[in-house]
């Protein structure tokens, strides 16, 4: 389990940190891994499955089921909170949500936020992250337009944890926001991670679970592989890249996250070959199901989004809502690194 702050100093930690939209805790994990001095002092969400999620891993009560549409300069001055940590609800700035931005009622505990911005005079440092897209959005333009007015400064960035090493695909958008100059400021949008924080390239076998019996209940169903197995992204263990995950994964086949097959990749199309020139149904089916072709776990999900290998599920989370949750998070590694930027 984690610990509830991380701090080297027996003394009052540097930054009071107020987590809205808090979800199963990706940015408490990723300001932790960052080795920042800190302390979560309010974590906001309305989504009781995240919220249990979240109190599993750093202990009860941490996160609430609190309306972000009820918070005032007032209690984040009396929190103490120097900085806000926030990951607003992405629908309405994407295709599932009609790109309704901000006339999308579930906008509106950010529009809210934009309105504290001027208000809220101790807070130093704002982290804001979003789906790819947010950038052209009238709530990005509404948000930096507040930011200026309120005196901060701001970098935005576009980063997929693929370009720091991890074996997956997830462009998301990230504005950082401070009072102080940044070392290097930038104009544009920054697309690539600083040579720090880029690993080794792993591989998928790196991360996915030995094979086992517990694993066959995430294969796939013979109807699938039939009708859906040709529209899907395949990883095997020598993949260098997954797609990204969505909270549909496992609901719909295409588009909402890659499956995995433990043949390396050679044996792989060498069936699939066989699959591909045979006419009986049986003898097809036979090859479909002899490619082992599952669902990667919400373990190993999480592992590609770069959560600590000490994060839990409570028991009773069912694989739907793991995969929910852990599809409106964030990747940890790519976030931690954004702290570089958080001195003042």
């Amino acid at each position: 389990m984690s610990a509830t702050d991380v701090t080297e100093d027996p003394h009052l930690p540097e930054y009071q940190v107020l987590e809205l939209f808090s979800g199963i805790g990706g940015m408490h994990f990723a300001i932790e891994r960052s080795g920042k001095r800190y302390k979560v002092v309010s974590a906001i969400d309305i989504n009781p499955v995240a919220n249990a999620i979240y109190n599993h891993n750093f202990g009860a009560n941490k996160a609430s089921n609190s309306n972000i549409l009820s918070l005032t300069p007032d209690r984040i001055q009396k929190l103490g909170v120097n900085v806000i940590l926030m990951s607003p609800p992405c629908q309405p700035f994407s295709r599932n949500g009609n790109f309704k931005d901000v006339d999308d009622r579930r906008a509106d505990p950010f529009v809210h936020l934009c309105d504290l911005l001027d208000k809220i005079p101790t807070v130093q440092f704002i982290l804001l992250e979003n789906v790819k897209g947010f950038e052209r959005s009238q709530a990005c333009e509404l948000y930096k337009t507040r930011l200026s007015a309120a005196g901060f400064r701001f970098k935005e960035y576009i980063l997929s944890p693929h370009d720091f090493g991890v074996p997956n695909t997830r462009h998301r958008y990230y504005c950082v926001a401070k009072r102080t100059e940044f070392r290097n400021p930038s104009d544009e949008i920054v697309s690539k991670p600083t040579l720090q924080h880029v690993g080794t390239a792993k591989r998928i076998c790196d991360l996915v679970e030995p094979e086992s019996e517990k694993l066959n209940r995430y294969l796939l169903k013979d109807d699938l592989l039939r009708k859906r197995l040709a529209i899907m992204d395949i990883c095997t263990p020598d993949s260098t890249n997954s797609m990204c995950f969505t909270k549909a994964y496992t609901h719909y086949a295409e588009g909402t996250g890659s499956v995995y097959s433990p043949l390396m990749r050679s044996e792989f199309d060498a069936i699939y070959k066989q699959i591909e020139t045979t006419d009986d149904d049986d003898e097809k089916l036979k090859l479909l199901r002899s490619l082992r072709v599952r669902y990667f776990t919400p373990a190993e999900v999480a592992k590609l989004m770069c959560f600590p290998d000490d994060f839990e599920f409570p028991k009773q989370t069912t694989d739907k809502q793991c995969y929910r949750v852990l599809g409106n998070s964030i990747n940890v590694l790519v976030v931690s690194s954004l702290f570089d930027e958080m001195d003042w």
